[in-house]
């Protein structure tokens, strides 16, 4: 049997809300089914009519009502059935539909348009992830929670805070706005406004945002990360730090997960080392567990240095440590000293473990040596360049080529190289004049940047030699041919040519000689492939 007290207090309600449709029945229906809020249990209740618009229902002790699916829980409830509002005290528990869960210690609901304020250690939860805040507004129609004096929102071991925030009860969207901090396991992410979202772990940003990882600093304007999945992707030019390298491009994206990321449109990779690597491209891919890079789409590696930046460029550079490729491939060693062994290079400090592969249309300029191939190999552990198939190189008015010539560096300045098979020097006098070297093999060494001296072999070795007096005039030209023969060179030119056994030879008056005709076989001055200046190999 219903306790009497219970049954006027719901007689009352009935009527109430009778006269109540009659008072607006040209209006809206505010008491159709799902509208009105229905009285469900209280310990205590009691019923009081202040005026006409006013009639108070009051609940005390574990008070429960509830609007069509959402149920209000509170140690005290008191009902205004008039307006369809009610205010409800201590212990407050909103329960949306068993699909969010919202607590605090004080609420205002007007059910005419669903809308909850709650006050004083508000938390709200759909399960997974939980809101907290001193104060919220919660629409159950539209099922979104508004906090605009600071909140904080935890999902595992992601949590965030900002001044204002919007929950999405519907898509688990969480839109946060002004001093934005999200901290997750090894993540801390700080911007104005970032969208979150509950159950995928995928944050938006649409303003700019930095994000700490480790060692490592991303500055964005636009992208997402997925903190579960732990890869990312950003537009807008991030700019990307990482401790002993920076990266900037017009975007960008990263896998955490497997250490991959890739970076397209106008890369610019910077070494912090004064005498580092940097490097620029169109498309560059990144391996940070094999410590690779790939880049491709006209990219540019500068090897930077005192007073004289090497450049390098090719359809495709990459790069990786040394010791890993070794594992796979035998890189012959091509110094007997002055380079680091193996064990020395095995190091996780080491900032010479580092090799450089280039291949297809090699260009490499510097202001004291340019040189092309189709492809090139360069170890740090060694500070030599390898170019293979057709290389060509140049320093002041003198041309080297053959099948495969070696580089050698010295404090990343030209100390010397070698040419292997089908080996020939020219230096250009005037458009007419050259003198020609050509052998088997050739050694040269250079001084201050300038070719000092030629040492080539052959069977026999080959020479075209112009002589000048001391006023540069040309008194005749010198065909000859020697097992061994070494030129010294005097700023760049030639000043003096020795001959080692087996030597033959002819001179020739000026005058009396076509120049053409003695020329070496396969002799071919090829100044137009050189790289004349930086801008040939930026246009490249």
């Amino acid at each position: 049997m219903m306790h009497p007290l219970r049954l006027l207090l719901t007689g009352l309600l009935i009527t109430t809300l009778a006269t109540t449709v009659s008072a607006q029945e040209n209006t809206k229906d505010t008491t159709a089914p799902g509208k009105i809020i229905e009285i469900i249990s209280a310990s205590r209740e009691n019923y009081q009519t202040i005026n006409d618009t006013t009639q108070l229902f009051s609940l005390g002790g574990n008070a429960v009502v509830k609007q069509g699916r959402t149920i209000f829980y509170a140690d005290s409830i008191v009902l205004n059935p008039k307006v369809n509002m009610l205010e409800a005290y201590g212990n407050v528990h909103i329960n949306d539909a068993d699909s969010v869960q919202i607590y605090s210690q004080y609420l205002k609901y007007l059910g005419k348009e669903k809308k909850a304020y709650l006050d004083k250690s508000v938390r709200l939860t759909d399960g997974k992830g939980v809101l907290t805040t001193n104060s919220l507004v919660y629409d159950v129609t539209t099922k979104v929670g508004t906090y605009l004096n600071g909140g904080k929102v935890v999902n595992g071991k992601t949590v965030l805070t900002s001044t204002e925030g919007y929950y999405y009860g519907d898509t688990r969207d969480v839109y946060f706005k002004k001093n934005v901090v999200l901290n997750d396991t090894g993540y801390k992410i700080l911007t104005d406004t970032l969208l979150y979202n509950i159950n995928t772990d995928l944050t938006t940003f649409v303003s700019p945002t930095k994000i700490y990882n480790g060692k490592r600093t991303i500055t964005t304007r636009e992208g997402y990360y997925d903190l579960k999945n732990k890869k990312a992707e950003f537009g807008k030019r991030p700019f990307i730090d990482d401790s002993t390298y920076t990266f900037t491009a017009d975007k960008a994206a990263i896998d955490d997960k497997n250490g991959l990321s890739e970076y397209e449109g106008n890369v610019v990779y910077r070494s912090k080392d004064k005498l580092g690597q940097d490097l620029i491209a169109n498309n560059l891919k990144i391996n940070r567990k094999t410590n690779s890079l790939l880049a491709t789409q006209k990219p540019i590696l500068f090897m930077k240095q005192e007073g004289d930046t090497i450049l390098i460029t090719a359809d495709t550079l990459y790069s990786a440590h040394l010791t890993q490729l070794l594992q796979s491939r035998v890189v012959p060693q091509v110094r007997d000293t002055g380079y680091l062994t193996n064990e020395m290079l095995d190091k996780a400090d080491s900032d010479h473990n580092r090799f450089f592969e280039a291949y297809y249309h090699v260009k490499i300029y510097s202001d004291s040596l340019q040189a092309v191939g189709d492809s090139m190999f360069y170890s740090l552990q060694d500070s030599t360049f390898r170019l293979f198939k057709n290389p060509i190189v140049w320093a002041q008015d003198n041309q080297v080529t053959g099948d495969t010539i070696y580089l050698f560096l010295q404090n990343r300045k030209p100390q010397r190289f070698y040419v292997f098979e089908n080996a020939m020097a020219i230096q250009k006098i005037t458009d007419r004049y050259y003198n020609q070297i050509k052998g088997t093999s050739m050694n040269g060494f250079f001084k201050d940047g300038k070719v000092d001296s030629l040492r080539t072999k052959g069977s026999p070795a080959e020479n075209v030699y112009y002589g000048m007096d001391e006023h540069n005039k040309f008194f005749g030209v010198d065909k000859s041919s020697s097992d061994v023969i070494i030129a010294k060179f005097q700023d760049g030119q030639i000043d003096r040519v020795t001959f080692l056994h087996n030597v033959e030879g002819t001179a020739y008056p000026m005058g009396q000689i076509d120049h053409e005709s003695i020329r070496l076989r396969k002799f071919k001055w090829l100044g137009d492939l050189r790289p004349k200046n930086k801008l040939a190999i930026f246009s490249n």
